[in-house]
C-alpha cells in the first residue's frame, strides 16, 4: 500500500492536465483499477487480516481523492491566472462610439404620440394581445358574418380537437384595449392604446404584425367637433407644422356610427411630401363617434354618454415624418439601417423641448 501510495501522489503532482488527471483517476480507483482491485480482495482475508488491511485501504483510496481533487482545483485556478493575464482590459478606458444603440423609429414616434396625447388628457391603457373572440369582435359591434373573422385576415390561436370553447385570437387591432378600460374605468374617460396588432397583410406597406395607437374619449356632451380639433391638434404638433387642414369622408366601421376616415391636405412637390398646403388629401386614419352598442359592452348607459374614437397606425406616421420608404425595413433587424433611421437613447421627445432633434 504504501508503493501505491507513493506511485500515484508522485503521478498526480506531474500531471498537467485533467486529461491525465482522469487517466490516473481511472489507474488507481477505477472499477478496474489497483485500490479497487486490492478491495476486492478482502472478501478472501480472514477476519483478524480483514480488520486491518480494510481501514488502511479506505484509508489510501480517501488520500488518492483528495489528491486529485487538489490539483484539479489547482490546474483550475492557474488556467484562470493565465486566462486574465491574456485578457486584460483597462476599464477605464472610454467607450467606444460606434457601439452606442439606436432607439428604433417605432419606439421614438410612439413616444413622440404619447406626450401629445398626454399634454390633452389623454392616459395610455394596454392590454393584451391574444384576446377572446368577444373582445375582439362581439363588443365591438362586428358581426359574425363580417370578413375580419375570417381565417384570411385574422390568426386564430389553434385549439385541442372538440374544444367548443369560444376562440381566442391575435388582436387585429387596439380596440379590445378601449373595452377593457371602459369595464375597468367607466365614464368619463379619456385614453390612448398604443401596441402591436396582428393581421394577414404582406407587401411593401403592410406587414402581418404592425403597430396601432387608438384614442377613445367619453364624456356628456362630446361631439363630432371635438374630435375634430384633437386630430387637427395632433397632427399640427407631431408633424411639427404651423398649420395643418383635415377634412372628414364618409365611411363605415362597425364600431363607430357615424365613420370618417380623414385626409389631411398635403403636396407632393418634387418627390418630397409637405402637410398643411397644396391641393392634394392624403389618408392617414380613420375615426367616428363611438357606436352604442359599444359603450354598453363596455359597461357605459349610451343614453347618458357619447364619444369619439379614432386609430392611427404607428408605422404608417413613421414611415411619413422620417421618410421611410418601405415598411419591411421596419423588421428586418439591419443594424445598417437602424443607424441611418434610429435615434439616440436620450432624444426624449417632449412638447417643450421638441418632439424630434
Amino acid at each position: 500500500m504504501d508503493d501505491l501510495k507513493e506511485k500515484y501522489l508522485a503521478k498526480i503532482a506531474d500531471a498537467e492536465d485533467e486529461a491525465a488527471l482522469e487517466d490516473l483517476r481511472v489507474q488507481a480507483i477505477g472499477k478496474k483499477g489497483e485500490i479497487s482491485l486490492k478491495m476486492r480482495e478482502l472478501g478472501r482475508m480472514s477476519p483478524e487480516e480483514r480488520q486491518v488491511a480494510g481501514p488502511k485501504l479506505n484509508a489510501l483510496k480517501n488520500e488518492i481523492t483528495s489528491a486529485l481533487a487538489a490539483r484539479k482545483a489547482a490546474l483550475a485556478d492557474a488556467a484562470l491566472e493565465e486566462r486574465l493575464r491574456n485578457e486584460w482590459l483597462d476599464v477605464t478606458l472610454p467607450g467606444r462610439p460606434r457601439r452606442q444603440g439606436s432607439i428604433h423609429p417605432v419606439s421614438q414616434v410612439t413616444e413622440e404620440i404619447t406626450a401629445i396625447f398626454a399634454d390633452m388628457g389623454f392616459a395610455v391603457a394596454e392590454g393584451p394581445q391574444i384576446e377572446s373572440d368577444w373582445y375582439n369582435f362581439d363588443a365591438l359591434n362586428i358581426p359574425p358574418e363580417h370578413p375580419a373573422r375570417q381565417e384570411h385576415d385574422t390568426f386564430f390561436m389553434s385549439r385541442a380537437p372538440g374544444d367548443t370553447r369560444p376562440p381566442h385570437v391575435l388582436r387585429t387591432h387596439t380596440s379590445p384595449v378601449q373595452i377593457r378600460a371602459m369595464q375597468a374605468q367607466g365614464a368619463p374617460i379619456r385614453i390612448i392604446a398604443p401596441g402591436r396588432v396582428y393581421r394577414m397583410d404582406m407587401d411593401q406597406t403592410h406587414t402581418p404584425m404592425f403597430h396601432q395607437v387608438e384614442g377613445l374619449a367619453v364624456g356628456r356632451d362630446i361631439s363630432m367637433a371635438n374630435l375634430k380639433w384633437v386630430l387637427e391638434e395632433f397632427c399640427r404638433a407631431f408633424f411639427e407644422v404651423d398649420e395643418v387642414e383635415i377634412r372628414f369622408r364618409a365611411s363605415h366601421f362597425p364600431f363607430t356610427e357615424p365613420s370618417a376616415e380623414v385626409d389631411i391636405r398635403c403636396s407632393w412637390d418634387g418627390g418630397s411630401l409637405k402637410l398643411g398646403e397644396g391641393d392634394d388629401w392624403m389618408e392617414i386614419l380613420g375615426s367616428g363617434m363611438v357606436h352604442p352598442k359599444v359603450l354598453e359592452a363596455g359597461g357605459i348607459d349610451p343614453q347618458q354618454w357619447q364619444g369619439f374614437a379614432f386609430g392611427i397606425g404607428i408605422d404608417r406616421l413613421a414611415m411619413l415624418k422620417y421618410g421611410i420608404p418601405d415598411l419591411r425595413a421596419f423588421f428586418e433587424s439591419d443594424l445598417r439601417w437602424l443607424r441611418h433611421y434610429g435615434f439616440p437613447a436620450l432624444d426624449i421627445p417632449t412638447l417643450h423641448g421638441g418632439l424630434s432633434r
